[in-house]
């Protein structure tokens, strides 16, 4: 094969059908409808193979990204699904929702003078490919003795339960709702992820022999230092999340028709207040619905309620369009579907009517002035600015904390916002326990948590003493020079051994 250069591959980024704005604005059918063949075979010919690929240290679970796109570019597609694999066991999921354009197509060489190799989109393509083609990857497992217990069946906690269970552990998935995947689940409109993926790739966590409990709210049916003590778990691994809402402290939040996003698409992701009556749970949501804040929770709250029937839909946002912390590519879809953007605007009031109910909201205009901790101009008010609009609704998505329930059931050390403290291996303040994702470093994104269960799942083997191939041949720099012939230094001269329940005065193990 020749060699490609900038010159002779495809100057253009395969697009993506899309559903027409008019269309999708009236259901929940999925609204990038994913590449066909061709288009996947052309974006192939893009990626430059390069041989030392930054793409890979751009994804926080390391895909081989070089190598899954030449296998595409091969035809050997059940050979891509494998490389995808080692390293991420949702790739139709990842492929959808992961921001790709801030990890590995932020370091795309193509992108330096074109615009970056659609990695997301080939991802996602060959993970539908797997689910119609029935593919998974289950290894020879050599069971071992270890129990371990994962809370929470989100990102983080799937990635660790994957991890222990290839490395033969008997791993128990506990989820506090009625379905699993966490905000995979509860979180992501269908039209961005629809559901029978997420059982697609739930299923192959299931085939590596993973156990998944429902309805089951850890620190309020047992804690984790029962898990420890009394069920008999050797490890346990928090990857819980951080759904508790933010408010703003304005007047009129304690109104009828006042509701946080994470309220809103759970109600309508997971327990179907969209189709109330025929589902239990209903939504009474309102005609003229006001969201605050804009990011991507913030656009699947506003594209929610655009499907579900609301006549006028507001985003008020202290910043420009330009600092919005939303994907662009949904910020866009947003704008086509129809929602209203007040960029540089704040609420200060929330107006009732005489029963209780949200009538209005009073904003104030904002611009920009110096710089704040995170590098974006701070909003100033702009006095004597304010305004109001009609509306029946106001959904928050400021962004989130953590659910307070492992502090106020356990000793776990708490960091003070709240969040589960750790060290540098994901270890928390209990002997066994560990934690990653969102409980930890608050919001972030699916493949970020999936990188932080990895790494979790790194630690616990090390702490039980597992030892399988990846602890062997993937060391940290600072472990190189401290093995020979693939045995730690501090393992030399040692050997498990299990004596008889039997003996008399031998010890048990």
């Amino acid at each position: 094969m020749s060699v490609k250069t900038i010159r002779t591959i495809p100057q253009e980024r395969t697009p993506i059908p899309e559903q027409q704005p008019e269309v999708r604005v009236a259901n929940f059918d999925e609204v990038a409808l994913g590449y066909s063949t061709e288009d996947a075979l052309l974006e192939s010919e893009r990626c430059l193979i390069c041989p030392d690929p930054k793409c890979i240290a751009g994804c926080p679970v390391q895909i081989n990204i070089p190598g899954f796109i030449e296998r595409i570019h091969e035809k050997d597609f059940r050979g891509a699904y494998d490389v995808l694999t080692e390293s991420n066991l949702m790739p139709a999921i990842c492929g959808r929702v992961c921001p790709q354009e801030e990890q590995c197509e932020e370091v795309c060489t193509v992108g330096d003078t074109l615009e970056a190799v659609a990695v997301g989109r080939l991802e996602r393509w060959i993970g539908d490919l797997a689910i119609r083609e029935g593919w998974s990857n289950v290894p020879y497992i050599e069971r071992n003795p270890f129990k371990i217990g994962i809370v929470g069946s989100g990102p983080a906690g799937i990635a660790c339960a994957a991890d222990l269970a290839r490395a033969g552990c008997d791993v128990t998935m506990y989820e506090a709702f009625h379905r699993p995947g966490g905000v995979l689940r509860y979180g992501i409109p269908e039209f961005r992820l629809p559901n029978p993926v997420i059982d697609a790739e739930m299923e192959n966590l299931t085939r590596l022999g993973v156990k998944i409990e429902c309805n089951t709210l850890v620190g309020r049916l047992f804690t984790l230092e029962q898990m420890v003590d009394e069920m008999g778990f050797d490890a346990v691994f928090i990857g819980t999340g951080a759904g508790y809402p933010k408010f703003m402290g304005i007047p009129g939040e304690s109104l009828n028709g006042v509701l946080s996003a994470n309220e809103l698409l759970t109600r309508c992701n997971l327990m179907g207040a969209g189709d109330f009556p025929n589902a239990d749970t209903p939504l009474h949501l309102g005609k003229r619905v006001a969201v605050i804040g804009s990011g991507n929770t913030a656009m699947d709250a506003m594209r929610v309620s655009k499907r579900l029937g609301a006549e006028k839909v507001h985003c008020l946002y202290r910043r420009s369009r330009n600092e919005s912390p939303a994907r662009l590519e949904e910020l866009q879809h947003a704008e086509e579907e129809g929602i209203d953007f007040h960029w540089l605007t704040a609420p200060v009031e929330i107006l009732g009517d005489d029963d209780g109910n949200v009538r209005a909201v009073r904003n104030i205009r904002m611009e920009l002035g110096e710089p704040d901790s995170s590098g974006r101009r701070r909003p100033v008010p702009v006095e004597g600015s304010e305004y109001e609009f009609e509306a029946d609704m106001v959904v928050y998505a400021i962004g989130t904390n953590a659910n307070p329930i492992m502090g106020q059931t356990s000793k776990i050390a708490l960091n003070k916002w709240g969040y589960i403290e750790t060290d540098d291996r994901l270890a928390t303040s209990l002997a066994g326990v560990y934690a990653g994702g969102d409980i930890v470093t608050g919001g972030a994104t699916v493949i970020l948590a999936m990188g932080a269960g990895r790494k979790a799942a790194r630690s616990i083997k090390q702490y039980l003493g597992i030892v399988d191939t990846e602890s062997v041949y993937d060391l940290d720099e600072t472990e190189r020079g401290t093995r020979r012939f693939g045995i730690d230094a501090g393992q030399k001269n040692f050997v498990r051994m299990r004596f008889p329940a039997s003996q008399p005065n031998g010890p048990r193990s």
